[in-house]
């Protein structure tokens, strides 16, 4: 992503796009930020893990043609779309830092908002010049081990740990956790993520989702059992807890914590606000976890 020429360093992927799209929200997946509205989707190629079980690893391989995309043209294809502004996804967007900073300052002016989906795995000093122009990030928290991280991504946790931190203390985060079947989805480990979620801030929506064999993992996808025993795991000591990649039923809405009313309907990407008023339960009054 990055090459010597001459002894300056330059950032070959800059303004380069392997995919641009108009996706809903929930498909980051955030669900407490805007919800039912569109995101304008953008990734580049590359990341700084390498993941044995990627679920995009075409586009962290480079294996993906890329286009130009320049920003004042992402911005007008987003307001002409009525989104709410722009998610740097499908590939890591730290890896891609320059662009993504230009881009997110672009659309921060525009006054429309900056997503990314991200690993979280990046220094201080770089995600400090980038936060302030972050309204939300899902974060992928891919087990609580180092020996998880290590072995199969070729990366170390902490910086994943203090990443988390920082950010649930300055914008919008919600958390997914990738269940890798015979790897990090006993009921050890998902308590391991889940005390650590409640441990950081109880209100961090949390999203379970089911592994399917890609790149060179070839374990069959995550057993059904496990998938519901994350939830059932995560509900002990979270009011906010999601599914995705396979059905569960009620396991995609949003229940009040006071009074249990469904405040968001969901069935895949289709979002129905049922019970909102605000970012407060339209049945109790009691103010909710949302950005609107």
């Amino acid at each position: 992503m990055r090459e010597n020429r001459d002894g300056i360093l330059y950032a070959s992927t800059y303004g380069k796009v392997s995919a641009v799209h108009l996706d809903p929200i929930e498909k980051k997946p955030l669900f407490h930020f805007h919800p039912g509205r569109e995101v304008l989707s953008i990734g580049s190629v590359g990341c700084n893990f390498r993941c044995l079980f990627c679920q995009n690893y075409p586009l962290v391989l480079g294996q993906a043609p890329l286009s130009t995309a320049g920003i004042p043209e992402l911005v007008r294809a987003a307001r002409e779309a009525g989104a709410v502004g722009i998610a740097y996804t499908y590939n890591e967007p730290m890896i891609w830092f320059e662009f993504v900073a230009d881009c997110a300052r672009a659309f921060r002016e525009a006054g429309m908002v900056n997503v990314l989906v991200t690993n979280g795995y990046v220094n201080p000093e770089p995600l400090s010049g980038l936060l302030p122009l972050v309204d939300a990030m899902n974060i992928d928290l891919k087990a609580m081990s180092g020996e998880f991280y290590r072995r199969l991504c070729g990366g170390s946790l902490e910086p994943v740990i203090e990443t988390i931190r920082t950010c649930a203390r300055s914008t919008h985060v919600e958390i997914t956790n990738l269940l890798v079947t015979g790897e990090n989805d006993s009921d050890e480990a998902i308590r391991q993520v889940v005390d650590f979620v409640a441990g950081t801030d109880r209100e961090i929506p949390l999203h379970f989702s089911r592994y399917f064999p890609q790149n060179r993992f070839t374990a069959p996808p995550t057993p059904t059992d496990r998938i519901d025993a994350a939830y059932r795991i995560g509900r002990e000591k979270l009011p906010f807890v999601y599914v995705g990649n396979y059905h569960l039923a009620g396991a995609e809405d949003t229940r009040c914590p006071s009074c249990g009313a469904t405040a968001v309907r969901r069935v895949g990407y289709r979002t129905s606000v049922v019970n909102l008023s605000g970012i407060r339960c339209a049945s109790c009054t009691a103010k909710l976890r949302f950005v609107i």
